[in-house]
C-alpha cells in the first residue's frame, strides 16, 4: 500500500473548526501512532502522511469531521501534484448555467433552470437535454450573449487562483464544458486556461437558430478530451485532475488521477475521491499538497 496524506482546508475565519478538525483527525492518527501533522497554512490546513492506509481510514475520517465545515482528502503522495487540469465550466469554475441565464433573456429561465438541474442529476441524457434547451432559443438575439457574460458570470472564489498556481508549476489547465465557446473562451481567459473546449451554438448572424453544432461535447466527450490532452503531453489518467458538479463530469472525475466534486449533484459526490463542499476552490490546491506560501493570485 502506497503513502497517503490525510488533509483538510478550513476557512481561516472559523478558528473554531479549524481547531476541531485538528484534534478530531489528530486523535484518528494518533490511533496509529503517527507523528504530529505537517501544517500547509496556518488556521487553514494541515496534513498527516500515513505511510499505510488501513479499510477503516476513510470512514473514520469522514466521521471525525462530519459535522465540521471543512473539507478533506485522502490522498496518494506519489504523483500527487497533477500535471493536468481539466475543470468544467457552468456551476463548478464560474457561479452560474450559462444556458439557465441566456434563458432569463428570452423569458424561459424556469423552464429551461428545470431540464439542467435534471440533466445534472442524471434523470436525463445530456445530448437531448442540450439540443431540447438550445432549440427553445430560437430567434434569441446575439447581444444576449455579451449580456448573460458580462451581467451574470463571475468567476468562483479561488478559480484564478487554483488555475494560475497549477500553470505556474507546470500543469496544463483546459476549460472542458457541456456549455459553449462563447462563454468559455471568455472564461479560459479570465481564469488563467491554457485551452479551452465546448459546444458552437449556430446563429444566422442576428440571432440564435435554435441549433447547437454537431457532435455534441457532453459525458464521454469530457473524457475523451482528458484522454486526448494526456496523450498529447505523454501522461496518464493518474497525472489529471478532474473537477466538476454534474453528471456529465462523472466519467473524467472516475477516470482522473484525483476526481474533485465542488459543491456537486449527489450521484458525483458519492462517486469522486475527494469533495469539495465548505471552501473555495483553493482547496483543490491544498489537497495536492501546495502549501499557501506557493499559491499564485
Amino acid at each position: 500500500m502506497t503513502a497517503h496524506a490525510l488533509v483538510f482546508v478550513a476557512s481561516p475565519e472559523d478558528k473554531p473548526a479549524y481547531r476541531e478538525a485538528l484534534l478530531m483527525l489528530g486523535r484518528v492518527a494518533l490511533n496509529r501512532k503517527l507523528p504530529p501533522p505537517e501544517v500547509l497554512s496556518g488556521w487553514e490546513s494541515a496534513q498527516w502522511i500515513y505511510e499505510r492506509v488501513d479499510g477503516e481510514l476513510r470512514q473514520e475520517a469522514a466521521a471525525a469531521v462530519a459535522e465540521l465545515p471543512v473539507d478533506w482528502a485522502l490522498v496518494p503522495l506519489e504523483g500527487r501534484k497533477k500535471k493536468l487540469l481539466i475543470a468544467d465550466m457552468d456551476s463548478t469554475i464560474i457561479n452560474v448555467e450559462c444556458l439557465d441565464e441566456l434563458a432569463d433573456f428570452a423569458g424561459i429561465k424556469a423552464e429551461i433552470a428545470a431540464i439542467t438541474e435534471r440533466a445534472m442529476r442524471g434523470e436525463l441524457e445530456f445530448e437531448p437535454a442540450l439540443r431540447e434547451r438550445v432549440g427553445k432559443l430560437k430567434g434569441l438575439a446575439l447581444d444576449a450573449l455579451q449580456r448573460t457574460y458580462d451581467e451574470r458570470v463571475q468567476l468562483n472564489p479561488g478559480a484564478a487562483t487554483m488555475v494560475k498556481t497549477m500553470a505556474a508549476h507546470g500543469a496544463r489547465c483546459v476549460l472542458v464544458s457541456g456549455g459553449f465557446t462563447f462563454f468559455t473562451s471568455r472564461v479560459a481567459d479570465a481564469a488563467g486556461f491554457h485551452a479551452n473546449r465546448a459546444n458552437v451554438l449556430l446563429d444566422d448572424g442576428a440571432a440564435l437558430t435554435g441549433e447547437v453544432q454537431e457532435p455534441i461535447l457532453g459525458r464521454k466527450a469530457k473524457l475523451e478530451a482528458m484522454r486526448a490532452e494526456a496523450a498529447a503531453l505523454k501522461l496518464n489518467d493518474k497525472d489529471a485532475l478532474a473537477i466538476g458538479d454534474g453528471a456529465n463530469d462523472l466519467d473524467m472525475i472516475k477516470a482522473a488521477g484525483l476526481g474533485v466534486a465542488y459543491r456537486a449533484k449527489p450521484l458525483v459526490a458519492v462517486e469522486a475521491d475527494a469533495k469539495i463542499d465548505y471552501m473555495s476552490l483553493e482547496a483543490a490546491l491544498f489537497f495536492q499538497g501546495y502549501r499557501r506560501g506557493e499559491f499564485v493570485q
